[in-house]
C-alpha cells in the first residue's frame, strides 16, 4: 500500500479475504483489518464504488470489537467515500461523528481529524466562512510530527490535505495569490513526504485548478505534467483521467477548442462517478467551451445537468458560477427574452456568491452582468455594480479575472469622459 501499488494490493487482499471466509475458524480482527486495507486500496482505483461496502464492513466489526482505532479509520473512509460521491450532508454527519470519537483520543493531532473533515464538508456545502474556521484551527494547532503513522492509517498526508482545502477556500474568498501559495506549499509538503497519493491529491485538487483559475497557464501546464507523470508511474487511474481533463482545459484556455474538448470529455467519461468533488472551474469549462464552439444547446444541457446535480446533492459551493455560465449561454443562444433571462441568472449568481462569501464567483458574476448592462447602453449602472466588488480585492491584480475586470472598468471610465 505505501508503495502506491494499489491494484496489486487490492488483488492480494481480495484473495486473503476469500481464504479467510473459506477457513473453518473465523478471525474477526483479521477480517476487520483486511476490509480496511481493501477499502483503502479501492479508494483511488477504478473500483471506487466498492469502497463504501468495505468501510462499512470495517466499521461494523470495529464497533463490535470496541476497537476505537479502526472505528476512526472506518469513519474517515466512509466520510471520504460520501464526499467523493457528493453526498455532503451524509459526509457532514460522519465528520461530526469523527469529531466526537477523536475528542476521546489522547493524541492531540488525532483530535484535528474531525476538524479537517468538517472543513471540507462545509466547503462543498457552500459555507466558506465555517470551512475556513475549521481548517485554520487545524493549521494553527497541528502538531509537527512524523507523517508516516497518518499515511499508514489514512493513505494521505493530513497536513497536505489541510493545505489543499485552505487554498481552495482562500481562492473562493477572493485571495488568489495566497491561494496559489497555499497550493504550492501543499505540493512541496507532499513531495517532502515522498508519497505519490498525497502529491497527486495536492496537484489534482489545488495546484492545477487554482493555477488554471488564476489564468496562469504556464504554472497550470507544469503542475498538470507533474500530475500525469506521477499518476501514470503509480497506475493511479483516478488522477490520470483528471490530468487528461486538465490538459484539455489548458488547450481550451489557449483557444484550441477543437483539441481541448475531446480531451476534456475523455477525462470526464473515464472518471465516471468520481467526477463530483473537484474544483468547479474545470467542470464548467465544458459547457463554456461548447458555447464557444457554437454547440449552445449542448452547452445548456450540460450546465442544466450540473445545476440539477447541485440541487440534488446540496453541493452548493459552485452554484453561483453555474448560474453565471448558464446566463452567458442564454445570451449566446439569443432570442427576444435572452437578455432578461441572462440578467436574472447573473443577479441570482451575485446573490449566491455574496451569501456564501465567495468573492471570486461574485466578481465573475458582476463582470458578466456589467458587460450586459454596457451592451444595453447602461455603462454608468455597469460601473456602479462592478467597481465595489473589484475594490474589495486586496491582491491578485495580475490574475486573469482581475485584469479583465480592470479593463472593463477602464472602458466605462473612458466612455464617461468621451460623453
Amino acid at each position: 500500500m505505501q508503495l502506491s501499488l494499489l491494484e496489486e494490493c487490492r488483488g492480494r487482499l481480495e484473495k486473503a479475504l476469500a481464504a479467510l471466509r473459506a477457513g473453518a475458524n473465523e478471525d474477526a480482527r483479521t477480517e476487520m483489518k483486511l476490509h480496511a486495507a481493501l477499502a483503502a486500496s479501492l479508494r483511488y482505483t477504478s473500483a471506487i464504488s466498492e469502497t463504501g461496502a468495505a468501510w462499512t464492513n470495517t466499521l461494523v466489526i470495529a464497533e463490535r470489537l470496541e476497537d476505537p482505532e479502526y472505528q476512526l479509520r472506518a469513519l474517515w473512509g466512509l466520510w471520504l467515500f460520501h464526499t467523493t460521491g457528493a453526498r455532503h450532508r451524509v459526509a457532514l454527519g460522519l465528520a461530526q461523528r469523527l469529531c466526537t470519537l477523536a475528542e476521546r483520543w489522547p493524541d492531540p493531532s488525532d483530535r484535528l481529524i474531525g476538524e479537517r473533515a468538517m472543513s471540507v464538508s462545509q466547503h462543498y456545502l457552500g459555507d466558506q466562512s465555517k470551512a475556513r474556521c475549521h481548517i485554520e484551527r487545524v493549521l494553527a494547532d497541528a502538531v509537527i510530527a512524523d507523517a508516516k503513522p497518518h499515511l499508514i492509517r489514512f493513505q494521505i498526508d493530513l497536513g497536505v490535505m489541510a493545505r489543499v482545502f485552505f487554498a481552495r477556500i482562500l481562492w473562493l474568498q477572493g485571495f488568489p495569490d495566497a491561494a496559489m501559495r497555499a497550493a504550492e506549499r501543499s505540493v512541496e509538503d507532499a513531495r517532502a513526504a515522498n508519497h505519490a497519493i498525497s502529491l497527486c491529491y495536492a496537484l489534482f485538487l489545488a495546484a492545477c485548478p487554482i493555477a488554471l483559475s488564476n489564468g496562469d497557464l504556464v504554472a497550470a501546464e507544469h503542475y498538470v505534467s507533474m500530475l500525469l507523470d506521477h499518476s501514470t508511474r503509480f497506475a493511479l487511474t483516478f488522477w490520470a483521467a483528471r490530468g487528461r481533463s486538465y490538459q484539455g482545459a489548458i488547450s481550451i484556455e489557449r483557444g484550441d477548442i477543437g483539441n481541448g474538448l475531446p480531451l476534456l470529455r475523455a477525462g470526464f467519461d473515464q472518471l465516471g462517478e468520481a467526477r463530483s468533488a473537484v474544483f468547479g472551474r474545470i467542470e464548467l469549462l465544458l459547457p463554456e467551451a461548447l458555447g464557444r464552439a457554437g454547440q449552445i444547446a449542448e452547452g445548456l444541457t450540460a450546465i442544466e445537468q450540473a445545476i440539477n446535480h447541485s440541487e440534488n446533492t446540496e453541493e452548493r459551493w459552485m452554484v453561483a458560477e453555474m448560474l453565471r455560465v448558464k446566463g452567458e449561454l442564454l445570451l449566446l443562444q439569443g432570442g427576444p427574452t435572452a437578455a432578461a433571462a441572462a440578467e436574472d441568472h447573473f443577479r441570482q449568481a451575485l446573490d449566491w456568491a455574496a451569501r456564501q462569501g465567495a468573492l471570486s464567483w461574485e466578481l465573475r458574476a458582476a463582470m458578466s452582468l456589467a458587460g450586459l448592462l454596457r451592451d444595453q447602453g447602461r455603462s454608468a449602472d455597469a460601473m456602479t455594480l462592478l467597481q465595489p466588488v473589484y475594490d474589495r480585492f486586496t491582491e491578485g491584480f495580475d490574475t486573469a479575472d482581475l485584469t479583465k475586470a480592470k479593463l472593463l472598468l477602464d472602458s466605462f471610465s473612458l466612455r464617461r469622459r468621451v460623453r
